[in-house]
């Protein structure tokens, strides 16, 4: 199928700027003829475009088809001389003109219009009958954007921002419910039944692991769905990244947009909870140094409620669910429970705040390993860490929720064999507006925290790397002496 956005002219109106401009329209291109004029590099496009659907091409040419048109199309075109072009266009839905020379362009022009067909004319929008617009492909779903050949680069433009809104198996997901058609018409008599099951799949976990590629699950679930059995509910545990919104994934993006519900972290960015749909709620667990507002057990119960109450629900995380954000305890008490739970991965905060300092995490020269820890303990203490291996040389240490014991973590790695001017970088509020970075040497954690008034969130990078920024180092030292 191919979107081609019909045109209306000369159809004067007093309120025209009111009117739309182009109707858009699509072809049916199952056995249908089309027609391409021309043998350049715009006519190529053209039938590189048209041979996507299952329509039989009929290019027309002068003497100046490139080398290696027919070649690329081999199977697919039929090329006919200019004089034999009675045939193709007798049984055309349309056609496309695509010449390179003027004379010729208005030759083709004459012709199609004998036949009576509509013409698109390549960069001649006040010739043509219908615009060829910028086409979103995903299978069975098909989307267009036309600015009435005003903007053609514009129409581009847009249709990449819905590429990056839609996922990739939106498609499948269309074929998936036409197979179900005839179940759900055999189901459900009343109109109001069948719209009632349609968006119970299309907006639940059936329609979830059809686009993750589950399509078995997603039968056996829709099976359960057409037999009257209440879904089991879902939530989606969502990583939202360390601040910038710009760093969220695309499926994070869709999924917040999506809900209905949002339990979020102190730690998500407020232009982050912006983008959640302002109709959904959103529910603050957060918590903060020696103040659990929500304990864990309670978010467990908050989760399983609103999903068994049908609601899509997400769980959105500061940095990545995994890595210490208690995604795995949430994950086990969803699943405990029955609850199909999902998780989407999220930059992690010694991620984004390395890259938005200039860190390098690893080096060949500094650091050939890299550990993840933290600061905090379950009991509120400093953790059991293996304090010889994390003083290793040439190894850079990412301390999350080290600000509070910052004076024991410097001391243990001292103490552990970690040299007293190994560089450290203190960054907080990574990727933010609002971000501090401050560095300085292992011995100095502390002072350089208390100095710098730092409260959190923050990421202690400790290692070699953390002397890279030399110019930043130098800068600071400065700025202390004045």
């Amino acid at each position: 199928m191919i979107c081609l956005t019909c045109h209306v002219f000369n159809q004067p109106s007093p309120d025209l700027e009111y009117l739309l401009r182009v109707f858009p329209a699509f072809f049916q291109m199952h056995n249908a003829d089309v027609v391409v004029f021309g043998g350049g590099e715009e006519a190529r496009r053209k039938v590189r475009l048209l041979a996507k659907t299952p329509a039989r091409i009929n290019v027309i040419v002068g003497d100046d088809i490139e080398p290696g048109f027919a070649e690329e199309f081999s199977g697919r075109i039929t090329i006919r001389p200019f004089a034999q072009h009675g045939p193709a266009l007798d049984v055309a839905k349309f056609a496309i003109i695509a010449c390179r020379l003027d004379t010729r362009m208005r030759d083709a022009i004459d012709l199609a219009r004998q036949f009576g067909i509509p013409v698109n004319v390549v960069d001649h929008p006040d010739l043509s009958d219908f615009f060829v617009p910028s086409i979103l492909d995903r299978g069975a779903i098909v989307a267009a954007i036309a600015t009435g050949g005003a903007a053609p680069v514009l129409a581009k433009s847009v249709r990449t921002k819905l590429e990056s809104l839609m996922p990739s198996r939106i498609g499948e997901l269309a074929l998936f419910a036409e197979r179900l058609r005839p179940a759900v018409y055999e189901r459900f008599e009343k109109f109001e039944d069948r719209r009632l099951f349609w968006e119970a799949l299309l907006n639940g976990d059936i329609a979830e692991r059809v686009l993750a590629g589950d399509e078995a699950g997603a039968k056996e679930e829709a099976a359960s769905l057409l037999a009257g059995q209440a879904a089991p509910g879902m939530v989606h545990i969502v990583g939202a990244g360390p601040g910038d919104p710009e760093l969220l994934t695309l499926k994070a993006l869709r999924l917040i947009q999506q809900a209905d519900i949002v339990y979020y972290d102190r730690l998500v960015s407020a232009p982050i909870l912006d983008l959640i749909r302002r109709d959904a709620d959103r529910i603050s667990v957060g918590k903060s140094k020696a103040n659990h507002s929500v304990p864990q057990s309670d978010i467990h119960d908050l989760l399983i409620r609103s999903a068994r109450a049908g609601k899509r629900v997400v769980r959105l995380k500061g940095g990545d669910p995994f890595i210490f954000g208690r995604g795995g305890e949430e994950l086990a008490a969803l699943q405990a429970e029955g609850i199909n739970a999902y998780i989407v991965p999220g930059i992690s905060s010694a991620l984004g705040c390395a890259a938005s300092a200039g860190l390098p995490l690893t080096h060949r020269d500094h650091a050939q390993t890299l550990v993840f820890v933290t600061g905090h303990a379950k009991s509120g203490e400093v953790p059991d860490l293996d304090w010889n291996s994390l003083a290793r040389p040439n190894q850079t240490v990412i301390v999350f929720m080290g600000v509070g014991k910052a004076t024991t973590i410097s001391a243990k790695l001292i103490e552990a064999g970690r040299g007293p001017d190994t560089p450290i970088a203190i960054i907080e509020n990574g990727t933010r507006p609002e971000e501090i970075r401050l560095f300085g040497r292992l011995a100095d954690l502390s002072g350089l925290i208390e100095q710098g008034g730092i409260k959190g969130p923050a990421l202690l990078i400790i290692g070699e790397v953390a002397g890279l920024p030399l110019e930043a180092v130098i800068e600071q030292g400065l700025e202390a002496a004045a």
